[in-house]
């Protein structure tokens, strides 16, 4: 998943009530505190435009009536839509190519590679970065004894990926010879659609997580992908969520993080290798 707030949406929402600026502050800081994402006062379309069909469906005056239902415990669904509506999950197939190929690098040289081979998508969206990872690793280790797992914030993003099934206009980021040999074309009902080959879907599995609660044991892993989601944490959250995922990752193993993003300033025990990519000691 990258996680990151959705793009701006119009103030001139249809039937979307105002929101005070005390209402935005109170959701605003109810974001940050469940996904770490920090709203800036720029924001406030966003939350009227994302948030405002919630208030038409529950039949809400007010922004304020709508936050006291996310604190009422017994709203935890509704809770969780306002975070999936909230956060957008922009990704794509082989998105920075370059991190795919020290990936194949990686596996290479390991001698012996251990076995099973377990590769984390930590913020895996709607699944394009996992079933990459997947068609990588079949490339390399091929029916060998390898995984893929993938973990998101948005309950609504993993159910899509759990499917496999994309827009055909997704795979112009697949190279050719992967696409035919680990894809699908669509017909009938999934005309326009591509299917991610069943070889590939049964190695990957996704669950829910949020990178800035304490996570459950996923691992370990001999590779972790953190990537385009640390942007949008301040530096205590980006601490806190390369500390989780590191705790994670074999001794030795990697940690890949977006092109636009770096480590450079925390404090923390990975050691560098290259510009995004690091190892865990």
């Amino acid at each position: 998943m990258t996680l990151r707030p959705t793009p701006p949406a119009s103030p001139l929402t249809p039937g979307s009530p105002a929101i005070s600026d005390q209402e935005f502050g109170r959701i605003r800081t109810l974001v940050k505190q469940l996904t770490g994402i920090n709203l800036s006062d720029q924001k406030k379309a966003l939350v009227v435009g994302r948030l405002g069909s919630r208030l038409r469906h529950r039949g809400l005056a007010s922004f304020g009536a709508y936050f006291k239902i996310l604190q009422d415990p017994s709203e935890k669904a509704e809770l969780q839509t306002a975070i999936d509506l909230m956060t957008t999950n922009e990704t794509s197939f082989f998105r920075e190519p370059e991190h795919f190929r020290i990936l194949a690098d990686h596996i290479r040289a390991l001698r012996p590679v251990p076995f099973p081979f377990k590769v984390w998508s930590a913020a895996s969206s709607s699944g394009e970065e996992a079933y990459t990872i997947a068609m990588v690793l079949s490339e390399v280790l091929g029916t060998a004894d390898w995984q893929v797992h993938g973990t998101d914030i948005s309950t609504r993003v993993l159910e899509r990926a759990r499917t496999g099934l994309y827009p055909i206009e997704r795979s112009a980021g697949i190279p050719k010879d992967l696409l035919h040999a680990h894809c699908l074309k669509g017909g009938g009902k999934q005309e326009g659609m591509f299917l991610i080959g069943k070889q590939l879907r049964q190695r990957v599995t996704f669950t829910q997580a949020n990178l800035i609660q304490p996570l459950p044991r996923l691992g370990p892993f001999d590779v972790a992908f953190l990537r385009n989601v640390l942007i949008y944490f301040e530096p205590p959250q980006k601490k806190q969520v390369v500390d989780a995922v590191a705790a994670q990752i074999k001794p030795g193993g990697l940690l890949i993080v977006g092109h636009s993003e770096s480590l450079t300033g925390l404090d923390h025990s990975l050691v560098p290798l290259r510009p995004t990519v690091y190892r865990v000691p």
